[in-house]
């Protein structure tokens, strides 16, 4: 496997689409799909992405030593640092070196753990093995359309507690978002890779996990999902040779029929202007 960091700059547009389901649900509003109260828009935060990515790579190559998980469900975050400081063999209490430490235990965690390579941690609760930012960065994602949340009252006839036996059923909520498609923005840093030793083949399983990650992902509450579009720009030079959001505005996602609500992706039109790509910036359509 190759352990060169990547040497170029990419730009990226993420498009994915939900229907009957509730993508991202938001804990300080009952758990209904988040919106932009203002627009209307769904939103599916950075952090429910960065979540689906690490579950696909964990689920993938969960056994190589290189490229473990360090986020993850009921991982103790202390305990993962401290695991480079005996690797290492690294007195932690020895405060003349606490500098040297602190960069050898940084580099071992950047090594060993794909996420840190690509997201960034903060490493600093513990043992100190410094902070990193990841090659890699999101943005929320927003529905091209306002989404309209639905509830729906849902029944069990089994009860939870002896006492409720004699009940005939007990009712709960269940909200749902009939149909959105969602575009996220991201930012890979041929810079930063190089400080993170974020590689070509992080940067492939990276694209990997972007198209297969929503079919690891399946639950009763999340519906139908998945990723129908990752348009990536390639930049020519590792600082890159065009602000992003210009190459973002080459890319329209428009409603066929903004008539009447979007109810399937083919409700939509995607174009890239391809005409006014900058020069040194190469278009890779990679769904």
């Amino acid at each position: 496997m190759s352990k060169q960091p990547i040497q170029n700059r990419y730009d990226f547009i993420y498009l994915f689409d939900v229907q009957d389901g509730n993508p991202n649900g938001d804990p300080d509003a009952g758990n209904l799909p988040r919106i932009d109260f203002e627009t209307g828009q769904g939103l599916v935060t950075d952090v429910c992405l960065k979540r689906k990515v690490r579950n696909y790579v964990q689920t993938k190559v969960g056994g190589d030593p290189l490229s473990q998980i360090f986020v993850k469900e009921a991982a103790v975050l202390n305990g993962e640092i401290d695991k480079a400081y005996v690797a290492l063999d690294l007195d932690a209490k020895d405060k003349t070196k606490e500098s040297e430490n602190k960069g050898k235990a940084r580099q071992y965690m950047c090594e060993h753990y794909y996420d840190i390579r690509t997201f960034g941690a903060v490493m600093t609760t513990g043992k100190n093995a410094g902070q990193v930012r990841g090659a890699v960065q999101l943005t929320f994602a927003r529905s091209i359309d306002p989404v309209m949340t639905s509830e729906h009252t849902v029944t069990r006839m089994a009860v939870t507690d002896e006492k409720d036996k004699d009940k005939e059923r007990t009712m709960g909520r269940k909200a749902t978002v009939p149909y959105g498609l969602y575009r996220a923005h991201g930012f890979i840093s041929a810079a930063l890779a190089r400080e993170t030793t974020f590689s070509e083949d992080d940067l492939d399983l990276l694209w990997e996990a972007l198209k297969n990650m929503f079919d690891l992902d399946r639950s009763a509450a999340r519906g139908l999902m998945a990723a129908r579009r990752l348009i990536v720009f390639k930049h020519k030079d590792d600082l890159g040779n065009a602000p992003a959001h210009k190459l973002f505005e080459l890319v329209k996602v428009e409603a066929k029929d903004p008539s009447r609500p979007a109810r399937s992706f083919s409700d939509y039109e995607i174009t890239v202007d391809e005409s006014k790509l900058p020069e040194g910036v190469e278009l890779l359509d990679l769904i």
